[in-house]
């Protein structure tokens, strides 16, 4: 029956992809929010995950205000010049992976990395390197027919939590944690998640929520994390 169920969910899975936030955004970033409102987040149906990935508590998300100006925040380093990411390390969850650069699918979506590499994370090549001025957007399955994925412990990170990236220059860019939500597909508030500024931010995002087996999961889990070192 176990096995008979994980055929069911991987099945409607294929049909229907998951994770695919539906929000309002503001006019100067409509061409950023489009293509990312189509992360391509699948999951095809684990043993190892029946009870679902971890979702963070209230207390942790991020302020809903606009970020203070950069004056108010403590000095940080940076920006940096681009180059691409080629490592993600989040010590506190265990999490270790390679990093490819991800574009867009023929219908203009977001693609992630292939699902069969459950290890594998994608960083979104339209936006900002981690490390330079503006949002870098790194994304990853939950889960797939393997079992968890690359991101399923993402959900229990805490405030000032600590994300390494390691960049093709040579450079680790450190970002701190400071708010971890989920969002409802329907709900998903773009603007606020993709805002731009002038310091250098990081989004990590996957799936998460209520899973069916038509639908999918129902939200995404999204890390909000902002510069705080180089090494």
């Amino acid at each position: 029956m176990a096995d008979e169920g994980r055929a069911q969910r991987s099945s409607a899975h294929q049909a229907r992809p998951a994770c695919r936030p539906d929000a309002r955004h503001s006019a100067w970033f409509t061409l950023l929010s489009v293509l990312l409102l189509g992360i391509f987040l699948l999951r095809t149906g684990t043993a190892g995950s029946a009870s679902g990935p971890p979702a963070p508590p209230r207390d942790v998300a991020a302020p809903q205000s606009r970020p203070p100006v950069a004056g108010l925040l403590p000095p940080a380093p940076g920006p940096l010049p681009h180059s691409p990411p080629r490592r993600i390390t989040i010590a506190s969850v265990g999490v270790d992976a390679a990093l490819t650069g991800v574009g867009l699918d023929p219908d203009r979506r977001v693609q992630a990395p292939p699902a069969a590499d459950g290890e594998l994370a994608g960083w979104y090549a339209g936006a900002a390197a981690p490390g330079e001025r503006g949002t870098a957007v790194v994304v990853g399955h939950v889960d797939n027919a393997a079992g968890p994925a690359v991101f399923y412990p993402l959900g229990s990170l805490k405030r000032d939590s600590r994300i390494e990236i390691l960049r093709e220059d040579g450079r680790t860019v450190v970002f701190s944690v400071y708010g971890v939500e989920t969002h409802t597909l329907r709900d998903f508030p773009a603007d606020r998640v993709y805002r731009d500024g002038p310091r250098a931010e990081l989004r990590v995002i996957t799936c998460g929520g209520r899973y069916t087996g038509r639908s999918g999961y129902d939200s995404n889990v999204v890390v909000f994390a902002r510069l705080v070192e180089v090494r």
